[in-house]
């Protein structure tokens, strides 16, 4: 595990996991909220994006947390290992409610409350990612390490595991 890509719906989970997984492997850990997003709420273009992501694929080892539909097959063909997180829509909408007020590293600025249009996306996510995210494992799986959570549970057992 050299190449590791973490997956799956917002709130589900997916940075802490990375973070936790970062500090076993001390592999490098890339946010992709970090890179697409300036302090300002609007984001770089989607060239500036697709180089950075190429600048992480040419390092020996990294971590790359988050989904971005658009990249995730580029990823899913550099990575060696894919953890997906698929949680009920619920706990994902507690997971970013919890997050609400709280500094994060990931984000270049302090979530004040659930935007719709953000809440939306998380409720359609079972149906308009997931699908072509199990589509895009099927495809790549005899040649990666893929790992599925059905809860966090899961992924803190894994992580308390052989790594």
């Amino acid at each position: 595990m050299k190449k590791v890509i973490v997956i799956g719906c917002p709130g589900s989970g997916k940075t802490t996991f990375a973070e936790k997984l970062n500090k076993i492997t001390g592999l490098p850990l890339y946010y992709l909220d970090a890179v697409w997003h300036r302090p300002d709420k609007t984001h770089i273009p989607r060239e500036e994006f697709d180089e950075r992501i190429a600048e992480i694929f040419s390092q020996p080892e990294w971590i790359i947390d988050g989904n971005y539909k658009r990249t995730i097959e580029l990823r899913l063909k550099e990575c060696d290992t894919v953890f997906l997180f698929d949680l009920p829509t619920e706990v994902c909408l507690q997971g970013v409610r919890d997050r609400i007020g709280k500094k994060r590293y990931d984000l270049p600025w302090l979530e004040t409350d659930l935007d719709e249009e953000f809440k939306k996306f998380i409720e359609d996510f079972p149906e308009d990612t997931l699908p072509y995210i199990y589509e895009l494992i099927e495809k790549y799986k005899a040649e990666k390490q893929v790992v599925i959570f059905k809860s966090r549970a899961e992924a803190d057992e894994y992580l308390r595991g052989d790594i």
